[in-house]
């Protein structure tokens, strides 16, 4: 049913593929085979992206922050042979700190009751970007959701007062609170909600796989289940959460890992 709601809302789309860039936070794309029946392929047991590319299957696999330098394997299943695998190498990468001070010590040091909402919280976001739908149609070619300059870049190793937390998983865009937020990408809306880090925040499936979140929100301005398009407004730029003032927390999640949204960008929208 999602499938054919892909298919009747959005035009056949052409893949114009995202950089590769093997390293951790970076996305592999191994071309797969010509066979005419899509081929299905699996990261750590995990289902990837496959779509076709100049009449060949080609794989999208998002690499986690946490990967190691070294050679992996992904397994393709073929309908007219037996399994093989593909092996690819992943490069080193040491991504800055970025030091923030926060005057609510409560979004550094959750007290109790906090946590029981941040234990909550994760659970829903969690099930949101393991979230798949079977789209042959992926839109790879995102547009920025905001104008703004680039605030926070992604990757980060971030401590907040002094304190290590987990790398930045996305990219910040500064802009004033009220600011148009618009859907990166042609997608689905399968979460919206307010989160004790991530303020009001919306995530929208783009197929196969393929999340992005957009957090900190003043408004949401979509509903779950609703059906976007690229450019259409989804809501209005905020300061909630774990903030220091308004800007959007913008990321994109590929087979359930983190990566930077950036490269499904053109470069006259990266960070510069």
């Amino acid at each position: 049913m999602r499938l054919l709601l892909f298919i009747l809302l959005f035009p056949a789309i052409t893949h114009a593929l995202p950089d590769s860039l093997p390293v951790p936070g970076g996305i592999v794309i191994l071309p797969i085979s010509k066979t005419t029946d899509k081929p299905a392929v699996f990261f750590k047991n995990r289902k990837v992206m496959v779509v076709k590319k100049d009449n060949q299957w080609v794989a999208l696999i998002g690499m986690p922050l946490t990967m190691k330098q070294g050679v992996y394997n992904a397994r393709v299943n073929l309908k007219e042979s037996k399994p093989y695998s593909v092996t690819f190498r992943i490069k080193s990468k040491k991504y800055p700190q970025q030091h923030i001070t926060i005057k609510n010590k409560r979004m550094v040091n959750p007290n109790n009751y906090d946590m029981k909402r941040i234990t909550a919280d994760r659970i829903r976001i969690k099930r949101a970007l393991k979230h798949w739908s079977n789209n042959d149609d992926v839109q790879l070619n995102f547009q920025k959701p905001v104008k703004g300059a680039y605030s926070s870049a992604f990757g980060l190793r971030r401590f907040f007062n002094k304190q290590a937390r987990k790398p930045h998983s996305g990219v910040d865009i500064a802009a004033s609170k009220g600011t148009p937020l618009k859907a990166a990408a042609n997608g689905i809306v399968i979460e919206t909600g307010n989160y004790f880090f991530n303020g009001n925040t919306v995530f929208i499936d783009h197929g196969q796989g393929l999340i992005s979140m957009y957090s900190h929100l003043d408004k949401i301005k979509v509903q779950t289940n609703q059906a976007v398009s690229q450019g259409e407004i989804i809501g209005l730029i905020g300061k909630t959460g774990r903030v220091t003032g308004a800007h959007l927390h913008w990321s994109v999640s590929l087979n359930n890992n983190m990566i930077d949204p950036t490269l499904f960008l053109d470069t006259s929208q990266r960070p510069q």
